[in-house]
């Protein structure tokens, strides 16, 4: 488990850890998959198959993202599970092989089983800390997105950048017409009161993005390190205060994109 130092004067909290990947000289991932979601709307589906794991067009809705995150060259993801959690190791073991790719290790941070629930998405990150590089990507396990690129060319641009985050953001759908955030001509993310007249598009969070492992430091995030006693928080307002500060840049992307957040869109999806 992770010990958490903090250091005299510093702002920052650094973790001393023993991997929690299984072998402790494996690389560190550069991805994150989120899957520990409840999927009330998805009720009953989700009753006795965790969402990720409802399967679309032949294969299990997750594995799209995970396919994606393979050809854009990630060789090691972690998966965070909580509701039946224990179903997507069970299914997927510990590594991905798809055809004419290499093979994907796979790795697990079992909120559910640590902590007994999910631990909303800025609590599951910083609990998967340990497990990831310094820049990685984040991907939700129940959208589907399956001409995304996951560009090295992206993660490259965005590494060697000033910003903690880089979202891409997707035309909004019929379920979010308001949007969440705007896009400026510099490529900067915009945090846009819904409430108020603006000049800028809003438009919906895809949920795909890159972030640095310093946006989930002290400075940002008030999580210790590795979240040892499992502090739920969304990343919303976490974004937004860095979005105010011009710290995250965003592009727009217009292929297809499903939050598959109710069985009316899953069936819609299996339909086409």
């Amino acid at each position: 488990m992770a010990q958490i130092a903090r250091v005299p004067g510093s702002l920052h909290c650094h973790v001393m850890t023993k991997s929690f990947i299984s072998s402790g000289s494996a690389p560190l991932s550069t991805a994150l998959l989120l899957a520990a979601g409840r999927g009330e709307r998805m009720r009953p589906l989700t009753d006795t198959t965790p969402k990720p794991l409802l399967r679309v067009r032949g294969q299990p809705l997750m594995q799209w993202a995970m396919q994606g995150l393979q050809r854009g060259g990630v060789s090691h993801l972690v998966i965070n599970t909580a509701w039946l959690g224990a179903q997507i190791p069970q299914h997927f073991g510990a590594v991905l092989d798809t055809a004419g790719q290499a093979p994907m290790h796979l790795h697990y941070s079992q909120e559910g089983v640590e902590f007994g629930g999910a631990l909303e998405t800025a609590g599951g990150i910083v609990r998967a800390l340990p497990q990831l590089a310094e820049v990685f990507w984040v991907a939700a396990g129940d959208v589907f997105a399956p001409d995304f690129v996951f560009a090295p060319e992206a993660y490259a641009r965005f590494t060697a950048s000033p910003q903690l985050a880089h979202i891409w953001l997707v035309p909004n759908p019929a379920h979010n017409p308001g949007g969440d955030f705007g896009l400026s001509r510099e490529g900067l993310a915009l945090n846009l009161p819904k409430q108020a007249p603006s000049q800028h598009v809003r438009y919906t969070f895809s949920t795909i993005a890159l972030y640095k492992r310093a946006f989930f430091e002290a400075a940002w995030c008030p999580i210790p390190p590795g979240n040892p006693e499992g502090v739920k928080a969304p990343l919303a307002a976490m974004l937004r205060a860095a979005m105010d500060n011009g710290r995250v840049s965003a592009s727009l992307y217009n292929g297809a994109w499903t939050d598959v957040g109710t069985p009316e869109r899953l069936a819609q999806l299996n339909a086409a």
